[in-house]
């Protein structure tokens, strides 16, 4: 069975998120800190993490989150918290976050979003083993869908798993433009009124990482009040 980890100190709603997801046929851990959080990580791999940020000990949910991409772990990870700042977002996303949900929440929300996720891991690893999709090229960048592997200039480049999605939804339309409301809903699968700076996020991101000049793009480029676009 799929598992997924709870993090979360509030015991009360660590049981009762335990209990729906066990309904919807997932294998649930909870772990009530950051420390315990890493141990079962490291014991038994979840297929995706739903993280609290404010956890008592000295591992918040930001640092648990660094750690285990410092670590390697590419699984899904979902933030859920009170902390709805949009300079909190974006920190999350930054450290390699999937998602983020803030507090007090919709259940059944939760519940699809977890789904989702779990699909595209497991559409995305599916892709991977038949090797179907062709080597993307866009000035010195070459990626590799079947690997989820990028390299720049022939040098390997770290990307967080929502960042290669994006990068892969951008790369499969070939130079056509991708609207925010269309990557919010393929690469995140929700509402784009959920957080409407997740895509520009992300792409400032990829731009760090795979322009030689991110403000002033020569590759991952900006449609005016649509969206984005690939130019080779």
């Amino acid at each position: 069975m799929t598992r997924v980890l709870v993090v979360e100190d509030n015991r009360n709603l660590a049981m009762g998120l335990r209990n729906n997801l066990e309904v919807e046929g997932y294998t649930v851990d909870v772990a009530p800190d950051g420390e315990e959080a890493l141990a079962s990580i490291r014991g038994a791999t979840p297929a995706l993490v739903i993280l609290d940020l404010m956890l008592p000990g000295t591992f918040d949910g930001y640092r648990v989150l660094r750690t285990l991409r410092e670590e390697g772990y590419g699984m899904p990870v979902i933030i859920l918290t009170a902390r709805g700042e949009e300079l909190e977002k974006v920190r999350g996303f930054r450290l390699g976050a999937d998602d983020y949900v803030t507090k007090p929440f919709g259940l059944m929300e939760l519940l699809a979003r977890v789904a989702a996720h779990l699909r595209r891991q497991s559409e995305a690893r599916s892709s991977a083993e038949n090797g179907r999709e062709e080597t993307f090229l866009f000035g010195d960048v070459t990626v590799e869908p079947s690997t989820r592997s990028v390299r720049r200039d022939g040098a390997s480049v770290a990307l967080r798993p929502r960042e290669i999605d994006l990068l892969l939804a951008l790369l499969r339309r070939h130079g056509r433009i991708a609207t925010r409301t269309e990557l919010l809903r393929e690469v995140w699968g929700y509402d784009p009124a959920v957080v409407s700076r997740t895509v520009d996020t992300h792409v400032a991101e990829l731009r760090r990482k795979l322009e030689d000049d991110p403000a002033n793009p020569r590759h991952i480029l900006t449609v005016r009040k649509t969206g984005y676009r690939i130019a080779t």
